[in-house]
Order: structure tokens, then sequence, then C-alpha cells
């Protein structure tokens, strides 16, 4: 094993699931590039780094967002060097960073008649596709979490709550209360089982993020939405909708499980109306003063 690889593995070794093989990539993409050029990834400095991202900008064809999300990969793995005293310093620290500009309408997710015209489908059509639409426009799931929720997850109660205790993003672990309509539909998927995977396949296999994805496809165009609609846009539906109904944003982000509340203002298409501006509140709240 060479000493990068050492290095990478050391690394890689503090992340799993997604975030390991987004780095993983990130790191083989920068390794090769190394290897193409004549130079060791242990000795690069930060004009290096600054070629690098023209490489993945000007050859790779890739968008600033993801040029921004490998530069900020190396940033941490050279830090970790620098950390642990293999490099004398970070080269990736002072390396520019590709300016992101969010689309923020594609956050919005589905509107309040596509979800209820989902879900209706949904149940009209089998317990499990129910509970799977239950659970990512309801709940707020991530399509990997409801894959893997099992019987035994939703059997819980907490100070009188029906509870769902999932493991989230990050190794996290929560607890969702589960209004009674929801576990309904997560009870008629579980067809009399008391434990084992609850989304099954026609093969009696746990379902996959695959699988779900062609479902939630497929009972969209059953229930009349026209555009494309895929797993996660439930969950940005969920956000959205729960904005709309006035849940303050601070229980949002806990609904949603956000570690930063700037993403869940993400969500909040009304956030621009002036009709809603701050200024008025206070206006009217100062107005004995005045």
């Amino acid at each position: 094993m060479s000493a990068f690889d050492l290095a990478a593995a050391g690394f890689l070794a503090r992340y799993n699931g997604q975030s390991f093989e987004a780095y993983r990539l990130d790191l083989r993409l920068f390794y090769d590039w190394c290897t193409s050029v004549g130079l060791d990834p242990l000795l690069a400095q930060r004009p290096h780094l600054e070629l690098f991202a023209r490489h993945l900008e000007h050859e790779r064809g890739n968008a600033p967002s993801t040029v921004h999300r490998r530069l900020s990969c190396l940033r941490m793995f050279f830090k970790t060097l620098h950390v642990d005293g293999i490099i004398d310093r970070n080269p990736a620290e002072y390396v520019k960073m590709p300016k992101v500009f969010f689309d923020e309408t594609r956050m919005v997710g589905l509107e309040r008649s596509e979800i209820s015209a989902l879900v209706s489908t949904a149940r009209a059509s089998t317990p499990t596709d129910g509970a799977l639409i239950t659970m990512l426009a309801l709940l707020g799931l991530r399509v990997s979490e409801a894959c893997n929720v099992d019987i035994e997850d939703f059997q819980y109660t907490e100070r009188g709550h029906r509870v769902l205790r999932i493991m989230g993003k990050g190794g996290k672990p929560a607890s969702i209360p589960l209004p009674v309509p929801i576990a309904r539909a997560m009870d008629r998927a579980a067809e009399g089982r008391t434990s084992g995977p609850l989304l099954l396949r026609r093969d009696g296999s746990r379902m996959t993020r695959r699988s779900a994805d062609r479902v939630v496809k497929r009972l969209a165009r059953k229930a009349g939405i026209t555009r494309n609609v895929h797993c996660h846009l439930l969950r940005h539906g969920y956000v959205t909708s729960a904005l709309d109904a006035g849940i303050p944003l601070r229980d949002v982000q806990i609904m949603a499980r956000h570690a930063d509340p700037r993403m869940t203002s993400r969500y909040d298409r009304a956030r621009h109306n002036l009709d809603r501006h701050g200024n008025y509140v206070l206006a009217a709240y100062l107005g004995g003063a005045a």
C-alpha cells in the first residue's frame, strides 16, 4: 500500500454510505490527474490544485457545484493530513472556490394538490405503494430511510405517541411521531408480519432505491402529474407544504432533521412575499411607542 493509499484509506474511514462513495471518487480523480502529470499527490501545492480545478471545469466539464464539492473534499483531506503530521501545511486552504448560485426553484417540490392526488392513488394501488408514498410525502423520509424501515421500527411508544425509529443521514438516530392515518398505512403494508422489511418487492426482497423510484414515477403518472417526479421531490413537497401550512421554521427544521436552518429556509416559497415582511409586524408592535 502506497503512502497516498494509506492516507486516503484513513481519511475515507471516517465516512460511510453516499459520502464515502463521493469522496472516494473525488480522491480517485485527483490521484489519476496527478499520475497523468507526473506528480506525487502528497507533494501537491496550491498551484497544482488550481490546475486540477481547471481540469475539472474545462476538460471534464464539471459544473461549478461539482468542482466546489470536489475541492471541498480535497480541503478536508489535506487538512487531515496536516493534522496527522503527514504534510507540513494544507495546500488546499487558500484554493479559489468556484461561486455556486443555487437554483431555489428546485426546492419547491410538489404542490399540495399533487401530494394529495399521489397519496390517494398510492393507497388505492397496493398497501406497499401506499406505505412508500406515505413515508416519503407525509413523513419526509429520504428514500434510503424509507427502504430501510423494518416492521419492528414503528412498534414503539414514547410519551403517549407511537413513533418510528430510524437511523438517518450521517448515522443520526431519530424518533418520528406517527399520526394515526400514517400508522394505519404502515400497518397495512406489514400485512400481519411482525418483523422484517416493511417495503417488499414482488419477489419478497427488500425494496431498493431504484425500485422505489420506479414505483413513485408509475404512481405519479397514474395520478396525472405531468412533470418528472422522483423520490426526493416528495421530501421537498413535505417541507414546502409544512412551511405553507404556517408551521414555524424552527419546527420544520426539526421535522426535516436539517442541521442548518438555512437549508430549511430554501424551501419557503413565500419568503419573498412582501405582505409577510417583518417591517409590518414591527411597525404594528411599536405603534404605541411611535
